[in-house]
This record gives C-alpha cells, sequence and structure tokens, in this order.
C-alpha cells in the first residue's frame, strides 16, 4: 500500500507537519488519466489535460500506466489513507503521450515536452514525472531530440525525474532519457523482491548505470515493486518497475518545494544528494542511495 511507501521513506513525518505538496504542480507525461475517486475534486486537482494521441479534450487514460503513476504522487486517499500518495495536495497536469498499449511515437512525447516548455508558468509547475524510457540508441535522432527537450526543461528550471528504466541487471542499461546528466534519474530500491502480478519484469530489473557515456545513473532509488495505486474505474493496481519509483521521488520534491519554496532544480538535487540512506548495493545500481523526505526536508525522525 502507499502508506507503507511513505512509512519506509518517511514522508509520513511530513504529512504530519503540514507537508503535502499544496499548490506545487506536477506534470506527468503518460498515458493519461483517469478521473479517479482519489483525484476528486477533479476541477480543483487537475490544472490541464492533453492529449497528443487521440486528441480528446476529456481526461481519460486507456491503459492504466499513467493513472496509477499520478496516484502514486497525488493521490488524496479519499477512499482510504492506506492510498495516500506521496504529495496529496499537488497538482496534476496530464499530458498522454503514449496510446493503450502504453506505446508511443517520439514525435508525440516531443510535443508534450514541448507544451511543458511553452506553458509551465502559466499551470505552475514545478516538477516533470517521465515514467517512460526505451533502451534506443543514444547517437539515433530521435533519441537526440528528447534528449535536447528534456535537457531544455531542466534549463527552465524545472525538476525533472525519469525512471531509469527495466533492463538491469547489466551495466549501462540505464533508459533513454534518463541518460541526461541534467536531470533526477531513479532507480528501484526493492527489485530484489518476488513481484506480484507480473512476469514480465526479471529480478534486479532496475537500470544500472554508468551510462554509455561514463555519466554514473542513476541518482537516487526509491521503492518501486508491488505498488499500489489508482487504477481504471475507480479500482486500485499493483504494479512495479522505476515507472513506480520515479513518482515517489516527484512526490517528495513536491514536498521539499512546498517547505523551500526559493528553492531552484539545482538547489533541490543537490539537497537529494546529501539526505538520502545509503543500501548496501554497488553505486552502479542506488545512486546517491534511498530517498529521505525526514532528512530532505529537515524534519525531526522518530
Amino acid at each position: 500500500m502507499l502508506k507503507s511507501i511513505s512509512a519506509q521513506i518517511h514522508a509520513d513525518l511530513a504529512h504530519q507537519n503540514g507537508f503535502l505538496g499544496n499548490g506545487i504542480g506536477i506534470a506527468f507525461l503518460d498515458t493519461g488519466l483517469f478521473p479517479h475517486r482519489d483525484f476528486y475534486p477533479i476541477n480543483q486537482r487537475l490544472e490541464a489535460f492533453l492529449d497528443f494521441v487521440h486528441h480528446k479534450s476529456d481526461c481519460y487514460d486507456d491503459n492504466g500506466h499513467g493513472t496509477h503513476i499520478t496516484g502514486i504522487a497525488s493521490s488524496s486517499g479519499m477512499i482510504g489513507q492506506k492510498y495516500l500518495g506521496i504529495a496529496p495536495k499537488s497538482h496534476i497536469i496530464s499530458l498522454k503521450v503514449l496510446n493503450a498499449l502504453g506505446n508511443g511515437d517520439p514525435a508525440s512525447f516531443i510535443r508534450g515536452l514541448q507544451w511543458i516548455h511553452e506553458n509551465h508558468r502559466a499551470y505552475h509547475i514545478r516538477i516533470v514525472n517521465i515514467s517512460i524510457g526505451s533502451p534506443g540508441c543514444p547517437e539515433d535522432k530521435s533519441s537526440y531530440e528528447i534528449l535536447y527537450h528534456v535537457n531544455r526543461l531542466w534549463d527552465d528550471g524545472l525538476i525533472v525525474c525519469i525512471a531509469g528504466g527495466n533492463h538491469g541487471p547489466r551495466p549501462q542499461s540505464i533508459s533513454i532519457p534518463g541518460n541526461s546528466r541534467k536531470i533526477i534519474t531513479v532507480g528501484s530500491s526493492d527489485d530484489f523482491m518476488k513481484i506480484l502480478g507480473s512476469r514480465r519484469l526479471p529480478s534486479h530489473y532496475s537500470g544500472r548505470g554508468p551510462t554509455a557515456s561514463c555519466i554514473m545513473k542513476p541518482d537516487v532509488v526509491a521503492p518501486g515493486t508491488n505498488i499500489y495505486s489508482c487504477g481504471l474505474h475507480h479500482r486500485y493496481a499493483i504494479k512495479s518497475g522505476t515507472s513506480m519509483a520515479t513518482p515517489v521521488v516527484s512526490g517528495a520534491m513536491a514536498l521539499l518545494l512546498e517547505r523551500y519554496p526559493f528553492y531552484t532544480n539545482k538547489d533541490a538535487k543537490k539537497k537529494l544528494k546529501f539526505n538520502c540512506d545509503h543500501l548496501n548495493t554497488p553505486r552502479s545500481h542506488q545512486g546517491w542511495g534511498r530517498i529521505n523526505v525526514a532528512r530532505l526536508l529537515d524534519l525531526p525522525s522518530l
């Protein structure tokens, strides 16, 4: 349950101290958003929905992946507190760039990135969550273009959190665009666990660094295995992957920006670097370690 994830990374202490991500906009580029009850009142939580696949105006999700990752970061826990997200009062900006199969073309993804670049101030976007990636070649044209637009969002001052991918445990298995030097690349801290509800992910699935350019990645890890979150038709679903770990970090960044609203994205990344729990795994797996929200927000721990 999300409640146990919050306890594991000490986000529950942030909630107890009144930090809920209030007013912080998180943009999610994914399969869309089902208007789950845990996002109600939807007209107050959802700042914008953009469909770059079928160009519909009403929010929807024909896959479930986007709803699930949005719930991890932003669920209000209206139905039950055990489903409370990491930043339950954050604002949601949902950009559908993937189809019903969870696939997408680079052009749709790039259009979503361009939209954020052009509109982040108008919609008060501070954080961008990208729980998608590709093991493609960094030298090909589409990978280069995606990295350019991702890096531009970081240069805009946004905190960009990107999944490291599920192609581990071999070295140099970080997905694109998680291989960007600038952004925060997220791995899974618990990829050794038995995975429920899926046979698709191997044990120790979390992407490992370094990148092909010798950049040490991931930057940070968070729980990503057997995560219960919002699903389609007001139900809940269990999913695993670095896709699930990434919104844990995005939600934590929303809490940090509420605590320190003057922080830049560089400030946030530096703060994160020195406030993680070191795990007994190589640097190429854990980065700086597992995120610790209490330390991140300078809260007294129990």
